[in-house]
């Protein structure tokens, strides 16, 4: 590794929530920094003011808190490169732009919209390979390679409204190493002359990103696989400046469930999962987008989801702390190939990640749920609830529906179990079970089973007649832990009402 100082930078654009992509290049490029000692720089690219939604740089700011990635350098945390918005950096950029036109690595271009249209129609008249402005054309327009020096000088003088485009290189190989993919080799006849410069004074992302990068000691990029076909232009842009590359990394992608293109909110929409780490409420429509927090995620498990989606350790380990994370990584260990988005592998992490929480936080976590439901319970007794039911849940938020027995009787019965499972015969059998029942002075788990199993042995009344009516009175539903742990937990005075209620009431219906 370089003895330079490792720097890396995450750079969204606020132009609407974060995708979970996103999310995981800024944790490749946090674990990346941490694991170098490096630093790790939050930059807001919010040249395109066109799409820039307000809200979207506080969202992108508590998605990554939430997820524990934090920053060095920043919008809040400050730092010796700033500003960090690149809209307050806009004054820095025109002279960049014009030192690219002076050695002609760039050029003026004045060209209006109509003469524009109109070279596009030509090139898809004549089915060119290229449609785009570039070498075939940029001789026949309107730009400082084809007007005098001083028909340039006056046009800019009289305010006329120009772009500054990179004059791209014809016929050339264009060879560029990536961390991931080795070398990428492409010629520049299939590259046109991109805008480098706006008319409205602000720059391309071409433009802000390189500087930016070169101006903040950017010594690695590391990025999703969507900048792959800019590659080009940056190597060249950076070569024109006479400026040192970083290092790059392009990350593959996130795919749909069945691998079939880039995860997307419509799929998320479609399969019922998010794609966003937080809510996400848009600012315009009104429509709420539902985030991995409220759908009560573990921050630890989806960071540790998202970090095998396009990385593998090189064992079989599989649950990581963030530390742990830090540790292991490494951009070797990155794939090529695009990631297949798994919803019932991260719901698999959350499970995971819910048995090794104290029980004490699984209980802080459930009570305000109880307290909704004025339901009154000692930090003690909700303990047990939660150690008896937590292996049969992947979130918190399940608890309810896999332990409201324990804090309530039935209600009424699941009517397709007692149609099949309530006999004629079974009102006695039940009675005859609290007479065991009520006999047994140390109501335990243990003891209640040894002692009804025994007499199920004697009577001979079957092991699945007797548990399934049992469990119908004391639950109301084929659910629930072990039926002898439920009974010790709420029980004999409670267990025996259970069952002579369900008595009643099943025998009645």
């Amino acid at each position: 590794m370089d003895p330079k100082q490792i720097r890396v930078r995450f750079a969204p654009s606020p132009t609407g929530p974060l995708h979970i992509g996103g999310v995981r290049t800024a944790l490749y490029n946090y674990l990346f920094a941490r694991k170098h000692g490096g630093k790790f720089i939050l930059r807001i690219e919010d040249t395109d003011r066109a799409r820039f939604v307000p809200e979207a740089e506080k969202y992108i700011m508590e998605s990554l808190e939430w997820a524990g990635i934090s920053f060095d350098e920043g919008i809040r945390e400050g730092g010796a490169f700033g500003p960090y918005r690149q809209s307050e950096r806009k004054g820095i950029y025109r002279q960049y732009a014009e030192k690219l036109v002076e050695p002609g690595h760039a050029y003026y271009a004045f060209d209006t919209p109509g003469e524009l249209e109109k070279m596009r129609k030509k090139l898809e008249e004549q089915k060119a390979a290229n449609s785009s402005y570039g070498i075939a054309v940029r001789m026949s327009m309107t730009n400082s390679l084809t007007l005098p020096p001083e028909d340039v000088a006056q046009r800019i003088s009289a305010g006329n409204p120009y772009v500054i485009r990179f004059k791209m290189p014809n016929n050339q190989d264009i060879k560029i190493f990536d961390e991931i993919r080795n070398w990428v080799i492409v010629n520049t006849s299939t590259l046109d002359d991109k805008v480098l410069f706006k008319s409205d004074g602000m720059p391309t992302y071409h433009l802000a990103n390189i500087v930016d990068d070169h101006l903040m000691e950017i010594t690695h990029v590391i990025r999703g696989e969507e900048w792959l076909p800019s590659l080009p232009l940056h190597a060249l842009l950076y070569r024109s400046f006479g400026w040192d590359e970083p290092q790059f990394a392009h990350l593959p992608l996130l795919l749909k469930p069945d691998g079939k293109g880039k995860l997307s909110k419509r799929d998320g929409d479609r399969l019922g999962f998010p794609v966003f780490p937080i809510e996400w409420k848009d600012p315009k429509s009104g429509e709420v987008s539902p985030g991995y927090r409220e759908s009560d995620f573990f921050p630890g498990a989806f960071v540790n989801m998202l970090a095998f989606l396009g990385w593998n350790p090189g064992t079989e380990q599989e649950l990581f702390s963030m530390e742990e994370l830090i540790s292991a990584f490494s951009i070797n260990r990155v794939g090529k190939s695009g990631s297949r988005f798994d919803f019932e592998k991260a719901k698999w992490y959350n499970h995971q990640y819910l048995q090794l929480q104290p029980i004490e936080d699984l209980v802080a976590q459930y009570k305000p749920v109880l307290k909704e439901k004025n339901i009154e319970a000692t930090d003690d007794y909700i303990s047990k609830v939660c150690t008896l039911i937590k292996e049969r849940t992947n979130f918190v938020n399940e608890f309810w529906g896999q332990s409201y027995f324990f804090f309530e009787a039935p209600k009424e019965y699941d009517q397709k179990v007692v149609k099949k499972r309530w006999k004629e015969n079974t009102p006695g059998i039940m009675t005859g079970l609290t007479e065991v029942l009520r006999a047994i002075d140390n109501f335990t788990s243990e003891n209640t089973e040894k002692a009804v199993k025994a007499w199920i042995e004697e009577k001979e009344a079957g092991m699945g007649a007797v548990m399934n009516a049992f469990r119908l009175c004391v639950v109301g539903a084929m659910k629930g832990p072990h039926m002898f742990d439920i009974i010790a937990l709420i029980g004999k005075e409670e267990t025996l009402l259970r069952i002579e209620a369900g008595i009643r009431r099943m025998s009645n219906r």
